[in-house]
């Protein structure tokens, strides 16, 4: 027993200074792509998630509109249903059903992570920010916590990725954020 504990404590010594290792080279590979330096001001964003996002996303131009790029990262919302139609007297006739019906199920779970750790720093950060302002405005709104952190998380997707189109660094005067100057 004593000598498989040592064993797995050696193991994870290695694999622990294997990961700073490759932690080092990736930041290392993405510094040599110039839009990293960029996207690294967008806020929540360093250079570990700008190193992260860049492989995964490879061009901002796949996507034509931030909703795309918001159901691609696991924030679309799914409207459609199996129970949309109804058999009526005069044959069918589309139901009154809500049309939300929740997140996509379909997405790149990198992405995801990515944004909502985004999401978490920026709303960890006491003030002095928009988007933790407006994240603050929407939980005195009434909305729960963690839909507002949703609503926080697309709008760092929206703000990424339009940064990415436009090659330009993160400026808080263009993010157009509710409540803010």
């Amino acid at each position: 027993m004593q000598t498989t504990a040592l064993l797995l404590g050696r193991e994870l010594d290695a694999l622990v200074a294997l990961q700073e290792e490759a932690s080092k080279a990736l930041l290392h590979e993405s510094h040599r792509h110039p839009i990293s330096r960029i996207l690294e001001t967008a806020p929540g964003f360093g250079p570990k998630r700008a190193a992260q996002l860049i492989p995964i996303v490879v061009t901002p131009w796949r996507f034509r509109s931030k909703k795309q790029f918001w159901s691609y990262c696991g924030f679309g919302i799914r409207t459609h249903t199996s129970s949309d139609w109804e058999k009526g007297e005069n044959g069918w006739h589309r139901a009154h059903v809500p049309q939300t019906r929740g997140l996509s199920r379909s997405y790149n779970h990198q992405l995801k992570w990515i944004f909502k750790g985004a999401a978490t720093t920026v709303i960890a950060h006491c003030g002095g920010n928009s988007l933790r302002d407006h994240y603050d405005g929407l939980l005195e709104n009434g909305t729960k916590p963690n839909l507002a952190k949703l609503t926080i998380a697309r709008r760092i997707a929206a703000i990424v990725l339009a940064m990415w189109k436009a090659e330009e660094k993160y400026d808080p005067k263009k993010a157009h954020i509710p409540g803010s100057c």
